[in-house]
């Protein structure tokens, strides 16, 4: 990620805060739509409490972009942990589409080509620290 594309994201979530709950219902309801694979992973979940957790997860993320070698270990627990909920590979692109998708509604005329690669780029930085940690994981388990 370039230092501009860091600050784009880091500025327009700062749009996203007041409507992070609403955004993350929304998102959700995306990914389930996407890839209905992904809604058994969350069966037996709190929906309220998950929605929470991805808002979270998110403001760490991008509070730290600036910072990715103290976020990679965060991150690569974070792979290795959803694993154990059944997360595959390709869930991490339905996941990438559902966000872009949820981030380009909420922010309306703000997401334009620049913010849209930015967050792009962004989730393919984050989300490949916790796959590579995640295939690491299951080689790890298939050994054993």
């Amino acid at each position: 990620m370039t230092p501009d594309q860091k600050q784009i994201v880091q500025e327009t979530w700062k749009q996203v805060i007041p409507i992070a709950d609403q955004a993350a219902e929304v998102f959700y309801r995306r990914l389930f739509d996407i890839d209905p694979t992904t809604r058994p992973l969350f069966a037996d979940t709190d929906m309220a409490e998950q929605r929470k957790k991805l808002v979270q997860t998110l403001a760490m993320a991008v509070g730290a972009l600036d910072r990715l070698d103290e976020l990679t270990p965060k991150l690569e627990a974070l792979g290795r942990s959803h694993t154990g909920y059944g997360v595959r590979d390709g869930h991490y692109a339905s996941v990438g589409a559902a966000l872009l998708w949820t981030l380009e509604r909420g922010l309306g005329s703000e997401w334009t080509p620049a913010t849209g690669a930015a967050w792009t780029a962004a989730y393919g930085a984050l989300s490949g620290i916790m796959r590579g940690a995640a295939a690491r994981e299951a080689l790890l388990h298939a050994v054993a």
